[in-house]
């Protein structure tokens, strides 16, 4: 196939939302990098000062500015693969220049190899290969529980519109342009009690109607796909395997709120997740779910958006200031984005399991949605499970579920049958549960007692063989790597907190340690800009609440 031309290239996309991405991506896909040549037409094309331009590509891990550099081998050194020897595949690939990078976010099935747009995998750099992301694990039976997002996952074909349409797709969306209102649909997800799954938690019936409030056209929603913090992985699941639910809560959500534009923003090592989306989008379109005058009632254009490697690109105003071609820093709020969102206008932003969740509800109703959960705790929640244990993978939980049940009753407890000595919460951000913490249920207030949260549902499982220092340092590491540095709390502090507990700086002497990580932890909570330099701290404080003999060991050598 003929490659397109520069000219070919700015002109497929001129007059589309959000260019500046997918303009880079393709360039760097033709050329297998970003030449000076290439930015300087982009540059004179958007009109964007090379400068800024140059700023912004060296934001993002994945673009490269050295001829070839698409095309070397970046291997993931995530906390999951270096269990699964990730540094030592990384070492074995070095000759043919690979790097390292962040978590993949193929916990469940490590160890990641990025060459081009192409993901391997395996356990040595001998047998990469490509593999199709794993389905959820059968769940065992649970009395008065059904699942709602994954009830029909495992289904043949149903990634593919046919697939879909044959168990249920896009019934709710006819259901509601049929016989709800704006107004009805607004309430009825209001009273289900859904909110955010991405890990803020906000009340998504909310969020939509303060935008259906707003002033202001064109609205938009915006999927927030950009999962990057490690030991999450239910978005890559749900994208590969039901996008089409997706695509409906999306078109449900432009319905409920007047949005006629919507961006699934998908994160960049996710390539064949890319390929899935475009083919679903481009069948729903077909078939009259997105465009124009979607069944007699409303126009809503769908865009796909590729990110290409910033673990700060999950928090919503970084997001949007990457789809607008911006430096994606995080933004100040308020304003928020119900009323200043993408170009300053409306937008909800929810995350993938959030909006896969609104089909099941609009068809089932919000009592049966409510009914889900445990002791009065609305729903379920798919959580993340990797790690030290016999079936890692993806399991949707009653929220209120308790943890040790899923990690020894459904997920088989750890392959050596030792003991769990720890887990970390909300991916690495909650930071770890140990001892008699480790006997609680899967929903925010319990959680949030033990001065953790459960955010996005990842949950990375340690035995007692582990070394919960080294553990705590690989995390503060990735978390100085990804700072985006636009605040030197969390810009210094992640940096000072990584090398004390490298053990390569700080003092000697037990006390005094102790109080200079609490010292840093304290700034960095009062005063980072985000929730990068809040969460990072609470690596440090809960390793020293739950390991004081690991730790003064580590001070002491």
């Amino acid at each position: 196939m003929r490659s397109l031309t520069d000219d070919e290239i700015l002109e497929s996309l001129r007059g589309e939302p959000a260019p500046l991405l997918p303009i880079l991506h393709a360039f760097h896909d033709r050329d297998g990098y970003l030449s000076p040549e290439a930015l300087k037409v982009i540059s004179k094309g958007l009109r964007i000062p090379i400068a800024d331009l140059y700023g912004t590509i060296d934001f993002y891990h994945h673009f490269s500015t050295g001829e070839g550099g698409h095309h070397q081998a970046r291997v993931c050194t995530g906390p999951i693969c270096c269990l699964k020897e990730g540094n030592q595949i990384l070492e074995a690939l070095r000759s043919q220049g690979a790097t390292p990078m962040p978590c993949a976010g193929r916990c469940d099935d490590p160890v990641v190899v990025l060459k081009g747009n192409q993901a391997l995998l395996g356990t040595s750099a001998e047998n990469l290969q490509p593999r199709r992301s794993p389905l959820p694990p059968e769940a065992p039976t649970l009395e008065g529980f059904e699942e709602c997002v994954f009830a029909h996952i495992r289904s043949p074909e149903r990634s593919q519109f046919a697939g879909y349409r044959s168990t249920g797709g896009y019934n709710a969306l006819e259901k509601a342009c049929s016989q709800l209102s704006q107004e009805d649909l607004l309430s009825q997800v209001e009273a289900s009690g859904l909110a955010g799954r991405g890990g803020a938690g906000f009340p998504t019936g909310s969020k939509w109607r303060a935008v259906f409030n707003a002033p202001g056209d064109p609205k938009s929603i915006v999927c927030n796909a950009d999962e990057g913090e490690p030991g999450c992985f239910k978005d890559r699941a749900l994208l590969d395997h039901d996008p089409h639910a997706v695509i409906e809560g999306m078109a449900l959500a432009a319905y409920a709120t007047g949005a006629e534009r919507g961006f699934i923003y998908l994160r960049y090592e996710y390539p064949e997740t890319y390929a899935i989306l475009e083919q679903a989008i481009n069948d729903a379109e077909s078939n009259g779910f997105l465009g124009e005058n979607i069944l007699g009632k409303f126009n809503f254009k769908l865009y796909l958006r590729r990110g290409a490697g910033a673990y700060i690109c999950g928090e919503e105003g970084s997001l949007l200031n990457s789809l607008e071609g911006k430096h994606p820093f995080p933004r100040n709020r308020p304003p928020f984005p119900v009323t200043h969102g993408f170009e300053d206008l409306p937008t909800v932003v929810n995350n993938v399991e959030t909006l896969a969740s609104v089909p099941p509800i609009v068809l089932k109703g919000a009592d049966w949605y409510q009914c889900l959960g445990h002791d009065q705790n609305a729903g379920t929640k798919v959580i993340s499970l990797s790690g030290d244990v016999n079936k890692p993978g993806n399991y949707e939980i009653p929220i209120g579920f308790p943890l040790m049940h899923l990690i020894q009753d459904w997920a088989g407890g750890t392959p050596s049958g030792k003991r769990v000595q720890a887990v970390t919460m909300a991916g690495l951000s909650g930071g770890f549960l140990a001892g008699e913490d480790l006997d609680v249920t899967l929903d925010e207030p319990c959680i949030r007692s033990k001065g953790s949260f459960l955010g996005a549902g990842g949950i990375m499982v340690f035995d007692e063989t582990r070394d919960m220092v080294e553990i705590a340092h690989q995390a503060m590491e990735f978390f100085a790597e990804e700072s985006c540095g636009k605040c030197f709390p969390c810009r210094i502090g992640t940096r000072r907190l990584s090398e004390r507990l490298g053990g390569h700086a700080g003092p000697g002497e037990l006390t005094q340690w102790l109080n200079e990580v609490e010292a840093l932890g304290q700034t960095m909570k009062a005063t980072s800009s985000c929730g990068l330099g809040i969460a990072a701290p609470l690596i440090s404080d809960s390793l020293v609440k739950y390991f004081p003999e690991q730790v003064e060991n580590h001070v002491k050598s």
